[in-house]
């Protein structure tokens, strides 16, 4: 069964966070590509009132988009007991707010948050897990799955994601024993961010995959991932390590489909593109629809 393809304006998000692009000029600049849905970003939204969000969906729905995931950035390690509470809270209304926009079946993402240097490893492992159990009763009750990404930094925080790693990344994963509300949102460029192998981590996860990010990263020339590799054996968001069009650059996306494909994936892909402007993001669509045909007949 062919993929279902959805586009994130990873090229907007300031613009559109920072309301100097109002979320609905972008879902009108998006009828122009050829993707079935419009990922959205907690940061999009101007209001949580209930007529705010149904504008927003009918927009999406207008355009002949479904809105498939809503990426949301909790931050459930912070030192802060109230801090950690508020973040608990937070996703809980973006729970709701994802059912209202995308309906039954929606991902809402969950993060671990940020790796603050007093935080130990057991603790924010046990704050995390606390955090996803107590949230997945409100899940099931909307009819939402959270998708925890292999995630690398959000852009307003201080320290990056606290689970960045491979190893930290599948302990939260495989503590959490439900399959039916609760899964990885997996992205391949950030398990290269964080210094592991995409390939690798995806086989790990797999059969737990709901959702999936397809963007690519290219290293400037003369530049090798190894000179990028910092001491904590992470890479960071260096100007040395670009993005551009998906399926030119240093993710093997043959690879990656087949074992999508071996597990019988039938969750959205999303691109994560555009930075270099609409036509590379129209490009990158192409190219998952040429993957769609060829592993997902």
């Amino acid at each position: 069964m062919p993929l279902k393809i959805s586009a994130f304006p990873k090229c907007y998000i300031d613009e559109i966070s920072s309301g100097r692009m109002p979320v609905f000029e972008w879902i009108r600049l998006a009828r122009s590509l050829d993707a079935d849905g419009l990922e959205m970003y907690e940061g999009f939204l101007t209001s949580l009132d209930a007529a705010y969000l149904d504008s927003l969906a009918e927009a999406i729905d207008a355009a002949g988009f479904a809105m498939p995931m809503l990426c949301c950035s909790p931050d459930f390690t912070a030192p802060d007991e109230d801090q950690r509470k508020r973040a608990i809270e937070r996703e809980a209304q973006m729970i709701e707010v994802a059912a209202r926009l995308g309906g039954p079946g929606t991902v809402c993402r969950v993060l671990s948050g940020q790796r603050y240097p007093e935080v130990s490893w057991e603790q924010g492992r046990d704050w995390v897990i606390q955090a996803i159990e107590f949230l997945l009763p409100h899940a099931r009750e909307h009819e939402v799955i959270l998708g925890m990404e292999n995630h690398y930094k959000d852009g307003f925080w201080k320290y990056p994601e606290f689970a960045q790693k491979r190893e930290r990344f599948v302990a939260i994963v495989n503590a959490i024993s439900d399959r039916t509300h609760f899964g990885v949102q997996y992205d391949p460029s950030n398990a290269i961010v964080a210094g592991d192998d995409p390939v690798d981590l995806l086989r790990e996860v797999a059969d737990r995959v709901v959702s999936m990010h397809a963007s690519d990263r290219y290293l400037a020339e003369g530049t090798t991932l190894d000179e990028l590799r910092q001491s904590d054996g992470t890479l960071g968001y260096s100007a040395d390590l670009r993005h551009g069009v998906t399926g030119k650059g240093l993710n093997d996306y043959d690879a990656i489909f087949r074992i999508l494909a071996e597990h019988g994936y039938s969750g959205w892909v999303s691109i994560e593109d555009g930075m270099n402007g609409m036509e590379e993001m129209a490009e990158s669509l192409a190219f998952l629809r040429r993957m769609s045909d060829r592993y997902f007949p």
